[in-house]
Order: structure tokens, then C-alpha cells, then sequence
């Protein structure tokens, strides 16, 4: 195995070569984890989101409250605070 460590350009934003960095042997030698590099561009967009995102409360919703007449026994439709058309 060789030991020699690797010397690696190191690009800017524009594709322009800035630097060097050396990289040891045996991380330059083994070959790409395309799903490891993925996981990580995701991970990194995934943060760069604002996560605002956001659902009511049970006090932000319209509607709720009493029953307008109790369930059966009036003869009428069964009636839900937040089933009721006229509200």
C-alpha cells in the first residue's frame, strides 16, 4: 500500500485553483462512496432551508366548542361544532 500522501488541488466557487491540500494514502486510495456524497449535499441543503413550516393549534382552529344540541333524541341530524354548514 502506498503511503505517499496525496496532493490534491483545492477550488473556488469559479473552478479556479487556489490551493493544495495534501490527503493521507488511505482516504485518497479507496474509491468513491457515490451514496455517502449524496447523503452529505443533502444534509447540507437541508440546512440551508428557513423551516418555517408550520401546522394550528387546537386553539387556531376554526370551529369547536359546544354541541349545538346534544347527539340523539331530538330528532334532528347529529350536529358537530365543526360539521355545522351554517357556521
Amino acid at each position: 500500500m502506498d503511503t505517499q500522501p496525496l496532493r490534491i488541488p483545492v477550488l473556488s466557487p469559479e473552478r479556479e485553483p487556489v490551493g493544495e491540500m495534501e490527503l493521507p494514502a488511505y482516504i485518497a486510495g479507496q474509491p468513491p462512496r457515490e451514496h455517502l456524497l449524496f447523503e452529505v449535499v443533502k444534509m447540507q441543503l437541508a440546512n440551508r432551508r428557513a423551516g418555517t413550516a408550520s401546522t394550528k393549534t387546537r386553539g387556531e382552529v376554526r370551529g369547536g366548542g359546544k354541541k349545538p344540541w346534544r347527539q340523539k333524541g331530538t330528532g334532528r341530524a347529529p350536529s358537530a361544532p365543526k360539521a355545522n354548514s351554517w357556521s
